[in-house]
């Protein structure tokens, strides 16, 4: 039986794989950041979701990572879990 680790790799070995997953990086990234400060914070999506006037459907979509959110839904994330949004631009 194959770990994740190993099946991982076997997967990125393949340049097209490699070059979708790159390109995906930022998005699991916010993805992972989104989740760890509703987790940090003790709540749910359902939590979330109605800290933020909206459903669990929808924090599910901001936390799934395959589309980038507008700053105004970061914004009412953040607030919801405690938090604050900030933006900067670094280099390339």
């Amino acid at each position: 039986m194959k770990t994740l680790k190993t099946l991982k790799a076997q997967l990125l070995a393949d340049p097209n794989t490699r070059a979708t997953y790159d390109a995906q990086a930022e998005e699991f990234a916010m993805a992972c950041e989104l989740i760890a400060a509703r987790t940090e914070a003790g709540l749910t999506q359902a939590d979330v979701a109605e800290r933020m006037g909206t459903t669990q459907s929808t924090v599910a979509r901001l936390e799934g990572g395959k589309a980038a959110p507008s700053l105004r839904s970061l914004q009412r994330y953040a607030q919801a879990v405690g938090r604050r949004a900030v933006v900067h631009l670094e280099h390339a």
